[in-house]
């Protein structure tokens, strides 16, 4: 019996509106650099998936917000690089401390049509809801302004945790911050490695919360019954 339900905070929550190339270029053109947000955005993600994990083991948490700071600032350097206008910014530190800052609030961001309506439904259930995301300690910030913050009784984050998903360890620091077993848990998330397998490798039941319908590939990712994996669309099925 489900009792509780942890959820992946960006891209299951909320997202990008339009999109990061979208933000970035405008911000950049505001400072006189102009980039292709196409192609800006496609650095980005490519820049991030370059990045180690965001997860700082072993680090005092006072720490934390700067070295997560320094871990975007790089993303975004690199990203602005590959886009080949880096050094076309006149002080790209400072460019950087507005856009980070600008990504604690609800502007950039948007929440998905299913999520209130699910959020509200479990809540009439009974069902203690957490967030369990890779995301930054911005989160709380980002779940208040969108007015998601008041459905969860905890939030568990990388940064603070020094593992991230789908490593099990950022799901036992949930775990522990309730008074329930794995079996009764169930993850939602829109990464299959990070959130569904994340959270199947950790004892909990999970959910891949499939919004952009990607395919599989089920010898790649080592699966015996592609069939078996639990997959929606989006909250309404749920």
């Amino acid at each position: 019996m489900t009792k509780i339900i942890f959820l992946d905070a960006a891209g299951t929550l909320f997202d990008v509106r339009g999109s990061v190339g979208e933000v970035y270029g405008k911000f950049a053109r505001s400072w006189g650099v102009t980039v292709s947000n196409e192609e800006l955005n496609a650095a980005f993600f490519q820049s991030f998936a370059d990045s180690n994990p965001m997860a700082f083991p072993g680090r005092e948490l006072a720490k934390i917000p700067q070295l997560e700071f320094e871990w975007w600032q790089a993303v975004c350097a690199n990203a602005f690089r590959r886009a080949g206008v880096f050094n076309q910014f006149s002080d790209f530190p400072k460019f950087f401390v507005e856009l980070y800052a600008h990504f604690a609030t609800a502007e950039p961001w948007f929440v998905y049509p299913d999520v209130f309506p699910a959020l509200n439904k479990w809540q009439q259930q009974g069902i203690e809801l957490a967030v369990v995301s890779n995301f930054d300690s911005r989160i709380y910030a980002v779940l208040k302004a969108l007015n998601l913050a008041e459905y969860f009784t905890s939030v568990t984050i990388s940064t603070e945790v020094g593992a991230a998903k789908p490593q099990s360890q950022i799901f036992t620091a949930a775990l522990q911050k309730h008074i329930c077993i794995a079996e009764n848990v169930l993850h939602i998330g829109d990464s299959f490695k990070a959130d569904y397998w994340g959270a199947k490798n950790a004892g909990l039941n999970a959910i891949w919360l499939n919004r952009q319908q990607e395919k599989i590939d089920s010898e790649k990712l080592n699966l015996t019954d592609c069939q078996k994996v639990e997959e929606f669309p989006s909250l309404d099925f749920i």
